[in-house]
């Protein structure tokens, strides 16, 4: 054991940082949150199309009850966290600043769906079939909750004449502060194996590889030792090293794959889970769960009881914060997710989402927008790019609107990690004007 955590660790071959990985709640275990008053659910927490809602002003739910059925293809069911009585049904402003549509309902208490098993005991045998597996994972509202939100039904769909013969889940957790992942693997690691098996089965494939970085040593130790009889599940410690947990790098880490520029990770054979994902999972097929609450880390270095919150969906922002001691005096920004590509919320009324894995708190010396130079030239927004861009380029085009030159240039490779904006000597805004130019070419891409 000591021996292979020695060796040389996988990363992956183009550009990344090192920033303090500041994970003050790593060794903070994971705490309900006191159940709110009223939760406010969005029909929009995926990627894809909204949900189409089912419910009505005055009526009462249950915990579990689908509120809002997927549209389409690529688009997630939603259910209620709490039981209680939808009072409204209005535009609420989500973390990143847009309305949508959400379901209000006030709690009257807690009574869960009869068909939910809210034991805490552990379900290891498999019953159900392929087809069936990927329908419950679908039926149960499960998304990608490392961020992304895509779909996980979606995912396991392979696309005819794609073959997949790896997965991959995702324990890296690179962005700064984050922890709610580490906890994940420490609190429920025999939940997340089962998850993991249930989705071999799914995909029809034999090998299911754990990238976790090695910084949180506890937990590659736990789930080395409970691999160790378990077939086609291995365990890789990687290389600390920004944006390891971005699918096409820790592809090309742990397998030396390289996604083709627009293509997917089924193009090379992966399909790639986030380790909150794989426990959701594991809760749908096994306990019949659907997805309504998560872990979310609430960090900063003046939060008063940093912490690892398992939050119900819907539950006001400002519900973690009064948790964790309060906002701290001076708090320039609050963003949702981590400082590297994590966003600031303007109001903390807006709900906890399926895709939210932490609130930082930036003091407000920090959180002032650094004096923006000339660029010099100096090539380190190159340098550090993971997906080889020339990101100081990228910025020219977008600034001038040329949507064309940029679609040319790869912009929408991007994955918008912020490594070069934070080595960029001069504090241009290359991440924020990258995000426009990908908006401008997906805008003509649309037309």
């Amino acid at each position: 054991m000591a021996q292979r955590l020695h060796n040389k660790l996988k990363t992956f071959r183009l550009g990344g940082v090192h920033p303090d990985d500041m994970k003050l709640t790593a060794h903070v275990g994971i705490e309900p949150l006191p159940l709110p008053h009223a939760v406010s659910i969005p029909i929009v927490q995926h990627i894809g199309a909204p949900a189409k809602i089912v419910v009505q002003v005055g009526d009462p739910v249950k915990t579990g009850q689908i509120i809002a059925t997927q549209e389409g293809f690529v688009s997630s069911n939603i259910h209620a966290s709490v039981s209680g009585t939808v009072t409204q049904i209005h535009n609420v402003m989500d973390s990143s600043g847009f309305k949508h549509t959400a379901v209000d309902i006030q709690r009257d208490g807690d009574v869960w769906e009869e068909d939910i098993d809210c034991s805490e005991k552990l379900v290891e045998e498999i019953t159900l079939e392929r087809d069936a597996i990927i329908r419950k994972i679908m039926e149960k509202g499960v998304v990608g909750m490392g961020g992304a939100a895509f779909p996980s039904h979606v995912k396991l769909r392979v696309p005819e004449g794609k073959h997949v013969d790896h997965l991959i889940i995702n324990g890296v957790e690179c962005e700064p502060y984050l922890t709610a992942d580490h906890r994940l693997m420490l609190e429920r690691a025999k939940e997340l194996l089962v998850g993991i098996r249930i989705l071999k089965k799914a995909l029809g494939v034999d090998t299911a590889i754990i990238g976790i970085e090695n910084n949180k040593q506890d937990a590659i130790e736990l789930l080395d030792k409970l691999v160790k009889d378990e077939p086609g599940i291995t365990v890789e410690a990687l290389e600390v090293q920004y944006p390891q947990g971005s699918e096409k790098q820790l592809i090309q880490a742990l397998l030396n794959r390289e996604v083709p520029s627009g293509g997917l990770p089924a193009d090379v054979g992966v399909i790639v889970h986030n380790v909150g994902t794989a426990v959701a999972i594991y809760e749908a097929v096994q306990k019949n769960k659907p997805l309504i609450e998560r872990v979310v880390t609430v960090s900063g270095k003046e939060v008063k009881r940093p912490a690892n919150f398992l939050v119900r969906i819907g539950t006001p922002v400002i519900d973690l914060m009064i948790a964790a001691g309060g906002v701290p005096d001076h708090t320039g920004k609050i963003i949702s997710g981590g400082p590297m590509m994590g966003k600031a919320i303007a109001d903390l009324n807006v709900p906890v989402a399926k895709g939210m894995s932490g609130l930082l708190v930036i003091p407000e010396d920090e959180a002032k927008r650094a004096e923006s130079y000339n660029c010099v030239h100096c090539g380190k927004c190159i340098e550090v790019c993971p997906m080889g861009l020339e990101p100081y380029r990228l910025l020219l085009l977008s600034k001038k609107g040329n949507s064309e030159r940029s679609k040319e240039e790869h912009i929408l490779d991007c994955i918008e990690c912020g490594s070069c904006a934070f080595v960029c000597p001069s504090n241009r805004p290359i991440l924020d004007y990258i995000r426009l130019g990908k908006t401008q070419v997906r805008k003509i891409k649309k037309a």
